[in-house]
């Protein structure tokens, strides 16, 4: 059901108060789908793999306008690899116990920069709060079911600026600690970007403090860039 993969996506906001950072999580791979039915009413989870609360709104408001007809659009998120910005929308059930049983889905399975949506269609039987919980609960974990589970490792982007003359030092330390390359611009002046998954961040930058003349610069986080550009996939 699941195959592992890694991610490298961009981070700009790193934790170093600890000595080992935290710079990987799990995530699913693409849209999938769930169904739970109970007295008429009919369940439909949408698990999406999302980045940013704006693609969150966006998929929000497209199922919405997909599924005018419903009585219901449910969801819940957590996005980040420290897992700290979520939340849980109830959208007129009960308080807790639609939003809640979702999120507690994602929690269980350990994910983050995840979006699910369950969408109810009212089939006229009142179920109760412990039916709707059930039914959130489950045709979330429906969806999940169905997903392809990754790995995702938080990075920072860098560029780079050197002359032509430190270039072979400079792709020395960027071959030893097998960082990507993009954006290579080689004249007299040359310049190129790449990402450093976090835990190594500070090990990137000492090398370039002792090793050549070369100035480093961050990169601010681009989450919306196309996926050539902000992406590398290994599968393990």
């Amino acid at each position: 059901m699941q195959n592992k993969v890694i991610l490298l996506t961009f981070d700009g906001d790193m934790d170093t108060t600890e000595n080992t950072i935290q710079d990987s999580f799990t995530s699913i791979a693409s849209h999938t789908e769930g169904l739970f039915k109970d007295n008429g009413s009919r369940f439909i989870a949408h698990a999406y793999p999302v980045e940013t609360e704006e693609e969150v709104k966006e998929i929000v408001e497209r199922l919405k306008k997909d599924y005018y007809d419903a009585r219901h659009h449910c969801y819940a998120y957590r996005l980040g690899y420290k897992k700290d910005i979520w939340r849980a929308n109830d959208d007129g059930e009960p308080s807790s116990s639609a939003g809640r049983p979702i999120l507690g889905q994602i929690d269980s399975n350990g994910l983050s920069d995840i979006l699910v949506v369950v969408v109810r269609y009212f089939g006229g039987i009142k179920l109760g709060i412990p039916g709707l919980i059930r039914a959130y609960k489950t045709s979330t974990a429906d969806a999940l079911a169905q997903a392809e589970f990754v790995e995702k490792i938080a990075a920072q982007r860098f560029l780079l600026n050197f002359d032509y003359e430190n270039m072979n030092q400079v792709m020395k330390i960027l071959k030893d600690m097998n960082l990507p390359q993009t954006n290579q611009n080689f004249g007299l002046s040359c310049s190129l970007e790449t990402s450093v998954r976090l835990s190594l961040v500070d090990d990137f930058l000492n090398k370039f403090d002792y090793s050549c003349h070369c100035t480093v610069k961050e990169i601010a986080p681009t989450p919306s860039a196309p996926p050539s550009d902000s992406l590398q996939q290994i599968e393990v």
